[in-house]
């Protein structure tokens, strides 16, 4: 028969794992949602401060959990989405660190979140300029697109990155058909709003695309 002892250190321990876990999955939930009031719902005028403010949270996150690498994919995205609402020379620097958290999340974990820092990293290396201004590669773009393609063939953000990608280098049927994909995929679970404005992003790249194919 399990002593008593036993039972409530194994209770305990039990309690303890629970509780880090729903902590872990309710800071994600909270920088996952607030980054998406912050990029789709702000004035452009008011985004700098609010991304500076989630970028802070999400460092702290990163500095409680340091093996923990969706805490670093999310630290990246901010960075990096930051860096487009910044412009100018510290979007640079913004991209730079963006990619730094990416490829540690990597390290920790290539298959966190379905695959998102490879989809994150490649859609960095074709929108950040070349050198000898910034990193940008299409070879390494493609590479790291492809790669969260294949890890999660139909999400939306992999597919409309990818399309967005093709685009950009005018291979425009094929955008088409990735981009149509984008819309098909399934609903993301308390991703309501960044799905949303996702869709009405994947159907103004459509929009480009039928201009250019006719």
């Amino acid at each position: 028969m399990m002593k008593l002892s036993t039972i409530i250190l194994t209770t305990v321990l039990f309690i303890g794992v629970s509780t880090s876990t729903y902590a872990q999955e309710s800071t994600l939930a909270q920088i996952q949602s607030r980054w998406a009031e912050v990029n789709y719902t702000l004035e452009v005028d008011q985004q700098e401060q609010a991304f500076e403010a989630l970028l802070n949270d999400a460092s702290a996150w990163t500095e409680a959990e340091p093996n923990n690498a969706e805490a670093f994919i999310w630290r990246g995205i901010i960075q990096s989405t930051f860096a487009g609402a910044k412009g100018g020379l510290g979007a640079l620097g913004l991209a730079k660190d963006a990619r730094k958290s990416l490829e540690h999340a990597l390290e920790i974990d290539p298959q966190a979140l379905q695959g998102s820092a490879y989809g994150s990293l490649g859609t960095l290396y074709y929108k950040v300029p070349g050198w000898p201004l910034g990193f940008g590669s299409d070879k390494k773009a493609e590479e790291y697109l492809l790669k969260a393609l294949e890890i999660n063939p139909n999400g939306i953000d992999p597919n409309y990155f990818y399309a967005d990608y093709l685009y950009e280098q005018g291979k425009y049927t094929r955008a088409q058909q990735v981009a149509e994909r984008a819309l098909q995929a399934p609903p993301r679970p308390q991703r309501a709003l960044a799905d949303a404005q996702r869709r009405i992003e994947v159907e103004a790249l459509l929009a480009k695309i039928a201009k250019k194919v006719g």
